[in-house]
C-alpha cells in the first residue's frame, strides 16, 4: 500500500506558480523512462528538427541551450510542452517542482524547495490546496510513496518511535517564538545542534530524548548568554567560504561536455581554492552571480542583524528552517539519508552559507547592507542543491561539519553572519 501524504504543516508558507520561468533557465532536468516515452510520442525532434534530450555519464536530461535555458522555454517564460499538451504532460520533475516528496517509515511528507522564487516570496495558495495534484504526481514516482528508509537519530543509532517527530516539533516551537531576535533564534538552533552532537544519546532514548530536547529548547535564549562564543576563527571562515563554493558551483551538462571532464574538474579546483583563500576577486560561480566584487568588499558588509530589512529577513529564514525540518528535508531520505543530528548541523551550515552569500550579493550590487532581495536570492542558490547534489552528502562534507563542531564552530559562523 502507498504511504499516506502529509502536507507541510507550516501555515505561514504559501505557493502557486507565477510563471517566472526561473526554474526553466537554471535547472538541469533528469528524465525518467516514462518521460522519454512521452517526449517521443509528442514528436518533438521531428517538429523542431533537433534533439530535445542530452546524454551525460549514462543519464538522460532535457537539452539546454547555450545560456542554460531549457529548449522548451518560450520567450514569454512559459513551457512549450505545457502550452501545447498541458501541465500533466511535462516531465515529472518539472511537474513536481518545487514540491519534494520525502518518505519515512510511516508516511510521505511534502517538503518545499526555496529555490523557487514564489516560495521565497511566499506568494500563492495554501499548500494543502495542492494535495490532489501532489497525490497524482506522486504515483508517477512510486519510490516516494514506499517505506524504504530506516530513520536514524545519530550515526549508527536508529531512531525509536516518536523521537524524530518530537525533535521536529520542539525545534519548530523554538523557531516559531515571537520573543526571539533573529540572532538568538539561529544561534539557539546552532547550539542545540552542537549539544545533541556531543550528547551520549544512547543513554537518553524515547521519552528521555524528548525531555532532553525540551530542556534545550526551553533554555534558549537564556543559556546562550551564559555560554558566549568568541569571534569566529580564521580557519572557520575559510571553511565556511569553501562550503559556500560547494553550494554555489553548478556546472551545466552542456558546459561539462564541451570542456571535458578534466578541464571542468581543474576549473572547479582552482575556484574552490580561491574561495578558501578569500583574497582578491571572487571567481566566476553560478552564471556570474558574484561578478564584479572581491572578498575584501564582502568582509566589509555587516551581519544580517544590521540590515534595515532584518525583520523580513528573519521571517524568511525562519520559514525556511521550519519548512526544511517539518518537510523532512533536514535529515533522512530528504537529505542524503543522514541521521537527524548530523542533518540538523548541515541545516545550520546552510543558513550560515546563505548569510555569507547574501552579504556577497550585497557587495556585488553596491548595497551597504544585505537587503531582503539579497537574502532571497542567496537562499535560492543555497537551497537549490540541498539534498540533490551528491558532493554535499559526501565524506568531505561530513568532515567539514565535524570541524565546525569543534570550538563552537557552528555558533561562531552563525553569529558572525546573522
Amino acid at each position: 500500500m502507498a504511504l499516506p501524504i502529509l502536507v507541510l504543516p507550516v501555515q505561514q508558507q504559501r505557493y502557486s506558480c507565477h510563471g517566472c520561468g526561473n526554474c526553466c533557465r537554471d535547472f538541469t532536468v533528469q528524465l525518467r523512462p516514462a518521460d522519454l516515452d512521452t517526449l517521443r510520442a509528442q514528436q518533438w525532434e521531428a517538429r523542431l528538427g533537433h534533439a530535445v534530450t542530452s546524454e551525460f555519464r549514462g543519464t538522460t536530461y532535457l537539452r539546454q541551450r547555450d545560456d542554460g535555458a531549457c529548449v522548451f522555454l518560450l520567450d514569454d517564460g512559459l513551457c512549450r510542452i505545457h502550452k501545447e499538451f498541458g501541465f500533466a504532460q511535462k516531465p515529472i520533475a518539472c511537474q513536481l517542482f518545487p514540491f519534494v516528496l520525502v518518505p519515512d517509515d510511516a508516511r510521505t511528507r511534502v517538503g518545499i524547495s526555496f529555490a523557487c522564487q514564489s516560495v521565497r516570496e511566499n506568494k500563492g495558495a495554501e499548500l494543502r490546496s495542492h494535495i490532489n495534484e501532489i497525490d497524482r504526481m506522486s504515483r508517477a514516482v512510486p519510490e516516494t510513496r514506499a517505506a524504504t528508509y530506516t530513520a536514524m537519530l545519530a550515526d549508527a543509532m536508529s531512531a525509536k518511535d516518536g523521537e524524530l517527530d518530537a525533535l521536529a516539533q520542539l525545534l519548530d516551537r523554538m523557531l516559531s517564538r515571537d520573543d526571539l531576535v533573529m540572532r538568538d533564534r539561529f544561534d539557539g538552533l546552532a547550539w542545540i545542534a552542537a549539544s545533541l552532537g556531543r550528547a551520549k544519546l544512547a543513554e537518553v532514548r524515547a521519552t528521555r530524548f524528548r525531555e532532553l530536547v525540551n530542556v534545550l529548547v526551553n533554555a534558549v535564549p537564556g543559556e546562550l548568554e551564559h555560554l558566549p562564543v568568541e569571534t569566529v576563527l580564521p580557519k572557520q571562515v575559510r571553511l565556511l567560504r569553501q562550503a559556500v563554493y560547494a553550494r554555489l558551483e553548478d556546472v551545466q551538462v552542456g558546459t561539462a561536455k564541451t570542456k571535458g571532464r578534466w578541464r571542468t574538474v581543474l576549473t572547479q579546483l582552482l575556484a574552490s581554492r580561491a574561495f578558501t583563500r578569500g583574497k582578491g576577486a571572487v571567481p566566476p560561480v553560478a552564471k556570474g552571480l558574484l561578478v564584479g566584487t572581491d572578498f575584501a568588499r564582502i568582509s566589509a558588509i555587516p551581519a544580517l542583524t544590521e540590515s534595515p530589512d532584518r525583520d523580513a529577513i528573519d521571517q524568511l529564514l525562519t520559514r525556511y528552517a521550519r519548512a526544511t525540518i517539518l518537510g523532512n528535508r533536514a535529515w533522512g531520505a530528504g537529505y542524503y539519508g543522514w541521521p537527524a543530528v548530523r542533518g540538523l548541523q548541515a541545516l545550520v551550515l546552510n543558513i550560515a552559507c546563505t548569510a555569507w552569500t547574501a552579504r556577497a550579493l550585497a557587495a556585488a550590487r553596491g548595497h551597504p547592507h544585505a537587503t531582503l532581495d539579497d537574502v532571497r536570492d542567496a537562499l535560492g542558490r543555497i537551497d537549490r542543491h540541498a539534498g540533490r547534489a551528491p558532493w554535499l552528502g559526501s565524506v568531505g562534507e561530513r568532515l567539514r561539519l565535524e570541524y565546525f563542531r569543534l570550538d563552537d564552530g557552528l555558533r561562531r559562523i552563525i553569529r558572525d553572519g546573522i
